[in-house]
C-alpha cells in the first residue's frame, strides 16, 4: 500500500506521494523503445517505497529497478534507466529538466571557477546565442545507463565532496568544441564548433577521458600517454622519478624505458662500489607511480620497458610474479620486453641468447633501436669478446620463461622493437623509437633527461581520439571526421599546459596525434563478417586504408595552412615514405584487397607541403569512451553480449549495439577457435597505422587437452604476430571457465583494463 506515504521534495516540502507523476515519468522514459513494461518497473519500485522518502530516493529506486531489468531479451531498459538518470541529473544541476541558455550557464560556472575564464574573453554573448542554437539537448536521450553513470562519475563537472553537479552532457560537448576552436578566425570558428559538436555529440568521434573531463575547466593537461626514457645515471633516474610524479598527479598513464640501467654487480666509480642493479630503481619508480592516488579514487599506472638480452632479464621477467618476497618483486607496475628478429631466430634455431649489461655495451644498446644490421654485427662481436661481462642462456628456455610469466600474470607485454623502427612515422637514424606507453599503442621518440629542467631531453606525449566505425555510413564520411579530429587535437597541443619543458618541446615540435577506432566488432557484425575465418580481412583493409589516407590528407592540408611541425625532417614522411611502403609484405598473402585511394597524389602533396603532425594513428584500448557511445571496445571482440560493471552505483549492464538484429552476426571472444584470425586483422590494421596497436592474445583452456594451454601454441602466436608485422602485444587474457559466454562481469574500482583509467580513451 502506498496511498498513505509522504514524500519530501528537494525544497524540503512534505506531501503525499503522487503515483500518477511517477507513471508519467516512466511512460516518458519508454517513448520509442521496445519491450518495456512500465507496470513491471512500478511493481518492483513500490515494494521499496516508505514513509518520508525523498524524491531523490524515489528516483534512485526506479532507476535501479529499470537498470536491473536490462538483459538480452529486453536491452532497451538500458535507455529507460539512462533517461531517468538524465532526468535526475538535470534536476540536480538546474533545479528543473530544461537546461538554461548557454551564456547564462557559462557565466555562472566561470564565476564559480568551474569553467575556464577564457570562454567569456574569447566569445561574445551573441556568439554564445548562436552556439546555443547548435545544441541538441535531446541527444542526452541516446545514452545508455552505463554511459550516463560514466559521465556522472568521471566527466561532468561536480563537487565530489558535496555531490553537486554543475552541467549536463550537451554543455560538455559544445564547450569542448568552443575551447578547442577558440583561436580560429571569427569568420570560420563557429562553423568548426558546430561541426565538431555534432560529431562528438552523435558519437562519430570519441574523445579520451582527459579531454572529456578537463577541456572547459581551468585544468589544462589532456595528453593520455606519457613516454619517459631513463639513462643509466642518478641524475636521469631522479629526473625520471620527478617526471612520473608530475604526470601521475594529472592522471596520465606512464611508459618508462628503463632498459639502460646497469645490472647488479656492475662497477661504479672505477670499482669503488658495485651497482645494486635495476630492481631497486624499479621499486623507486613504483613508489613514484603510486604516490598520487587522486584521494584514493584511482592509483597511477606505468609500464616499464627493457630488452630481452639485458643481463638481469631472468630476474626482471618474474617481477610481477606472486611467488617470491617483496625484496625481489615489483608487482604494482606492468612490464614490456623488447625483442628483435635476431632473438626470435636464436629461439627457432635452438641456439642461445647471450645476455649483456647495457652499461658495458652502450653501442650495442644504441644500435638495438637505430640499426638492426649494426646490432647483429656488434652482438656477435661482443659474444666473442672474453673481457666483457656476459652469460648465455638457451633461447628457448628464455622465451618459455617469458611466455610463462605473460600467461600467469597477463601483464608482461611484448614490443617488437625492430618493427617499431622499420615501419612507422620516424627515421630511426634521427628519431629512434625506444619504447611504448602504458598500453602499448604509442611509439614516439624519447631522450633521457639529465634533470627535470633539461631542454635536451625529450618526453613524448600523445593526444588521442577515435572514430566510431559503427556510426559511419560510408568510408567517405571519414574524410570530414579526419579533418575535424586532426584540427581539434592539433589545437589541444596549443591549448594545454605542460608541467615539464622536455614534454612541451617534444609535443610542439613533433605534434604527434594518436587517432584510432572504437566499435569495430559492431562494424564487422553489421557487415556480416567475422574475426576468425578471414572474411573480415578485405573490409578491414579498405577501412583502415581510408582512415590513414584521410588522416594524412587532413594533416597535409593543415600543414599547407599553418606550417609543418618543426621536426618533420626526422620523419619517414619527409622522405616520401608512407605506411604503405614499409609494412610486412606477408600481409599480401592473407589479404588480396588492392589500394583504392590515390596514394601517389597524396605522396606528392606530402613531399610538397609536409605534414602538420609527425604521427597520426594509434589503435588504443577504449574502455570508458566505448561505454559513453554504447560501442564495443576498440578493435576487440566482445566477451559477452552483456557486460556488467560492478560500481558504486550497483551493477551497470550494457548490451552490445543492435543485439536483437545482429546477435547471430557477432563473434564472441571465447567462441573464437584461436588467435590467428584476430592477429591477421591486427596485422592488416598495422599496415596502415603509423604508431602501434593494443593487441591482446586470448586463450580458452577448454579448447586444449587437459585444459592446459600448450607452450608451443603460445610461442606460435607471438611468432605469427611478428611475421604479420605487429609492433606490440598487450594483455594475455585467459578465460576463467565461466559457462555463460553471454554475460561478462568485471570490476571497475578504477578501470578494469588500467588501474588509473588513463590508458582508456
Amino acid at each position: 500500500m502506498t496511498h498513505g506515504i509522504f514524500v519530501i521534495k528537494r525544497s524540503g516540502e512534505k506531501q503525499l506521494i503522487n503515483l500518477n507523476k511517477i507513471n508519467q515519468i516512466l511512460n516518458w522514459s519508454k517513448s520509442g523503445l521496445n519491450n518495456i513494461s512500465v507496470a513491471k518497473i512500478e511493481s518492483s519500485s513500490h515494494i521499496q517505497l516508505y514513509n518520508n522518502i525523498t524524491t531523490a530516493q524515489i528516483n534512485d529506486i526506479i532507476i535501479k529497478t529499470a537498470a536491473n531489468l536490462i538483459s538480452t531479451e529486453a536491452p532497451d531498459y538500458q535507455y529507460v534507466a539512462a533517461r531517468l538518470s538524465v532526468f535526475q541529473l538535470r534536476k540536480k544541476a538546474y533545479k528543473n529538466f530544461t537546461p538554461p541558455p548557454l551564456y547564462k550557464h557559462v557565466h555562472k560556472l566561470v564565476t564559480l571557477k568551474k569553467y575556464d575564464s577564457m570562454l567569456l574573453k574569447k566569445y561574445t554573448p551573441k556568439e554564445f546565442f548562436i552556439m546555443n542554437s547548435f545544441i541538441h539537448h535531446e541527444r542526452d536521450m541516446s545514452f545508455s545507463y552505463a554511459a550516463v553513470k560514466q559521465l556522472e562519475g568521471k566527466y561532468l563537472i561536480q563537487n565530489r565532496i558535496t555531490g553537486t553537479i554543475y552541467e549536463s552532457a550537451q554543455f560538455l560537448y559544445i564547450l569542448i568544441a568552443a575551447c578547442l576552436f577558440a583561436k580560429y578566425p571569427q569568420e570560420t570558428r563557429l562553423s568548426y564548433i558546430h561541426r565538431f559538436y555534432d560529431a562528438i555529440s552523435t558519437f562519430k568521434i570519441s574523445l579520451p577521458t582527459p579531454i572529456m573531463a578537463g577541456v572547459r575547466t581551468p585544468t589544462r593537461q589532456f595528453s593520455s600517454c606519457v613516454l619517459i626514457d631513463c639513462a643509466d645515471n642518478l641524475n636521469s633516474i631522479n629526473a625520471t622519478t620527478s617526471s612520473i610524479v608530475k604526470y601521475i598527479s594529472q592522471r596520465a598513464g606512464i611508459g618508462i624505458n628503463a632498459g639502460q640501467i646497469r645490472a647488479a654487480g656492475s662497477s661504479i666509480r672505477d670499482g669503488e662500489a658495485f651497482h645494486t642493479g635495476s630492481i631497486p630503481f624499479y621499486k623507486h619508480f613504483q613508489t613514484a607511480v603510486k604516490c598520487c592516488s587522486q584521494g584514493g579514487i584511482r592509483g597511477g599506472a606505468a609500464t616499464i620497458f627493457y630488452p630481452i638480452w639485458h643481463f638481469e632479464v631472468e630476474n626482471l621477467l618474474v617481477l610481477k610474479n606472486n611467488r617470491g618476497i617483496e625484496d625481489n618483486r615489483v608487482r604494482h607496475m606492468d612490464y614490456a620486453v623488447q625483442i628483435n628478429k635476431l632473438m626470435y631466430q636464436r629461439m627457432l634455431s635452438g641456439e642461445h641468447i647471450t645476455l649483456f649489461d647495457p652499461s658495458d655495451t652502450p653501442k650495442l644498446y644504441n644500435a638495438f633501436f637505430t640499426d638492426q644490421k649494426e646490432f647483429n654485427k656488434l652482438y656477435i662481436e661482443h659474444e666473442k669478446q672474453e673481457n666483457i661481462k656476459k652469460k648465455s642462456i638457451k633461447a628457448l628456455d628464455l622465451f618459455v620463461l617469458l611466455m610463462h610469466e605473460r600467461t600467469s600474470t597477463g601483464r608482461i607485454y611484448i614490443q617488437n622493437i625492430d618493427h617499431c623502427n622499420s615501419h612507422g612515422s620516424f627515421n630511426p637514424k634521427l628519431a629512434p623509437i625506444k619504447q611504448s606507453n602504458l598500453c602499448l599503442e604509442i611509439t614516439l621518440p624519447t631522450k633521457p633527461l639529465d634533470n627535470i629542467y633539461d631542454e635536451n631531453g625529450e618526453i613524448a606525449l600523445c593526444t588521442l581520439s577515435a572514430f566510431n566505425l559503427g556510426a559511419i555510413k560510408n568510408l567517405s564520411d571519414l574524410e570530414d571526421l579526419a579533418d575535424l579530429s586532426v584540427r581539434a587535437l592539433d589545437e589541444i597541443l596549443e591549448y594545454q599546459q605542460y608541467p615539464i619543458l622536455a614534454a612541451k618541446k617534444s609535443a610542439l615540435s613533433r605534434r604527434s596525434l594518436g587517432i584510432g577506432v572504437i566499435n569495430f566488432a559492431y562494424y564487422l557484425a553489421k557487415h556480416n563478417v567475422r574475426y576468425s575465418d578471414g572474411s573480415a580481412n578485405n573490409l578491414t583493409h579498405k577501412t583502415f586504408e581510408a582512415i590513414q589516407y584521410y588522416l594524412i590528407k587532413a594533416s597535409c592540408a593543415l600543414a599547407k595552412e599553418r606550417g609543418v611541425c618543426t621536426l618533420f625532417h626526422q620523419t619517414n614522411y619527409f622522405l616520401g615514405k608512407l605506411p604503405i611502403d614499409t609494412y610486412k609484405k606477408y600481409i599480401d598473402d592473407i589479404c588480396d584487397e588492392p589500394l583504392h585511394l590515390d596514394w601517389q597524389s597524396l605522396r606528392e602533396d606530402v613531399k610538397k607541403y609536409g605534414l602538420r603532425n609527425s604521427a597520426l594513428s594509434a589503435i588504443m584500448p577504449s574502455e570508458t569512451s566505448s561505454q559513453i557511445s554504447n560501442s564495443t571496445n576498440g578493435i576487440e571482440p566482445p566477451r559477452g553480449f552483456v557486460s556488467v560493471k560492478v560500481s558504486k552505483d550497483g551493477m551497470l549492464r550494457q548490451v552490445v549495439p543492435s543485439y536483437n538484429e545482429l546477435k547471430q552476426q557477432y563473434e564472441l571472444l571465447w567462441d573464437m577457435p584461436n588467435n590467428e584470425g584476430y592477429l591477421q586483422i591486427a596485422g592488416i590494421i598495422q599496415k596502415f597505422t603509423d604508431q602501434s596497436i593494443s593487441v591482446n592474445t586470448n586463450y580458452n583452456p577448454e579448447r586444449f587437452e587437459n585444459e592446459k594451454i600448450p607452450m608451443r601454441q603460445l610461442l606460435y602466436d607471438i611468432l605469427i604476430a611478428y611475421k604479420l608485422g605487429l609492433k606490440t602485444l598487450y594483455y594475455q587474457n585467459i578465460h576463467d571457465g565461466s559457462k555463460d559466454n553471454h554475460t561478462f562481469i568485471f570490476s571497475t574500482s578504477a578501470n578494469d583494463h588500467c588501474e588509473s583509467g588513463s590508458c582508456a580513451i
